[in-house]
């Protein structure tokens, strides 16, 4: 009975501790948070400013969008030509190039906004009704018959020599740790018009070797190169919430020259 009374009195020494503050991670008891593990830390581009793509090594690139063409219903003769102007395309480069097929479903919401804002005007009964009917027409085609577009692309890249000598161990630490620093983009931000450059240089290259080609090439700006990411990383959501303007999205509009002066 003795005995029972000292094992009371210890239990009662030894206050329990709370469930949850048991669960708590060190970094939460101390008042600190721990840093977010964010998707985007694993992307190998940083930046998008000035119709450019900014890497996290510090390269560059910028997309063309190429136009199509039907070369089955081609002539023999234009078939010919049309394979010759390839390949001088081709030997005309000196560097190296991506090509990229994208395919997704057809996206008319903004064609089915601009016939609704032309409903809203109309005045006669007759005529509005039409071009209602039309709008459910036209948006349960391409629901229904799943048509899909395709788009052409050319990535021409500009590597500084710094990002193209990276040894494995290097590539190694980037792979485990690629956190952004703020010194890596004050380098980017400083080397960023030299490199511009060559970029711009490799890009009038390519683009009169595409032309010769009679094909249509526009460089993409900057709103449609974050639109092309934003639609290849999410490409459910991006057919729900659109990116309307630049506003929209967390984007630079271009290097900051008030941060660190421009290299020599």
């Amino acid at each position: 009975m003795f005995a029972s009374k000292k094992k009371k009195q210890k239990e009662k020494k030894q206050p329990k501790l709370p469930p949850s503050s048991v669960q708590l991670k060190e970094g939460v008891r101390n008042g600190s948070k721990p840093p977010m593990l964010a998707t985007q830390r694993y992307l190998q581009f940083s930046e998008v400013h000035d119709d450019v793509l900014v890497l996290k090594n510090g390269g560059l690139r910028a997309v063309l969008e190429i136009s199509s063409i039907n070369f089955n219903l081609k002539s023999e003769e234009e078939q010919t030509a049309i394979i010759q102007s390839y390949q001088q395309f081709l030997n005309s480069l000196n560097f190296p190039v991506q090509i990229l097929v994208k395919s997704r479903k057809l996206d008319i919401d903004r064609y089915l906004e601009d016939l609704r804002e032309r409903e809203s005007h109309i005045e006669n009964e007759l005529l509005r009704e039409q071009m209602t009917n039309y709008i459910e027409y036209v948006q349960k085609l391409v629901e229904f018959s799943d048509i899909m577009e395709k788009k052409f692309y050319v990535v021409v890249p500009f590597d500084p020599p710094k990002a193209q000598k990276k040894g494995m161990f290097a590539s190694f630490l980037d792979y485990i740790s690629p956190a952004d620093t703020v010194a890596d983009l004050m380098a980017r931000k400083r080397q960023f018009k030299r490199h511009k450059k060559e970029l711009e240089s490799r890009l009038s290259t390519a683009k009169v070797a595409l032309e010769n080609c009679n094909l249509n090439v526009t460089q993409l700006p900057t709103d449609q190169i974050i639109q092309l990411f934003y639609q290849t990383y999410n490409p459910d959501t991006s057919r729900t919430q659109k990116l309307r303007s630049l506003e929209d999205t967390a984007v630079d509009n271009g290097p900051s020259e008030n941060l660190v002066a421009e290299e020599a």
